[in-house]
């Protein structure tokens, strides 16, 4: 079973890309230098708002996360996974943590990157603010 989400984002010239255990897209347009996890803001999706097929899947011990994330050509993926703790209850916000900690925000755990790991390509590309960013969310069981 394959259950595929798609949310489209922006980029902001304030996107660092440095946190060392995560990263983040939110529906928030604000950014601040010290949001340095987030890699795009303005995002058509928030956790809360994954469809309940995916939610379900990704709350599976054996789920299998597979996120791409696409601007400008270049185009970056990072492998996660689930958790029957995942909550999926935050309303802008979607986190894919290198750890095993869930809050509301987490929608994968124990990543293969963080925000501090993706090409230094990719993130030129998202710290122009008119630039598009497209992000796939697969979940596969194992």
């Amino acid at each position: 079973m394959k259950i595929v989400e798609v949310l489209e984002a922006c980029g902001h010239e304030n996107i660092r890309s440095t946190h060392k255990t995560t990263l983040e897209v939110t529906k928030e347009n604000l950014l601040t230098k010290r949001g340095d996890c987030i890699i795009a803001v303005g995002s058509t999706k928030g956790s809360a708002d994954l469809s309940s097929a995916f939610k379900e899947a990704m709350k599976r011990e054996a789920a299998r996360l597979t996120v791409v994330i696409e601007a400008g050509g270049t185009r970056e993926v990072v492998k996660a996974w689930g958790s029957p703790r995942l909550s999926f209850l935050h309303p802008t916000d979607l986190v894919i943590r290198k750890s095993d900690y869930v809050c509301i925000r987490t929608v994968g755990i124990r990543a293969d990157k963080a925000a501090c790991d993706l090409s230094r390509a990719l993130i030129e590309r998202i710290r122009n603010p008119s630039q598009r960013i497209n992000v796939s969310l697969i979940v596969e069981d194992h």
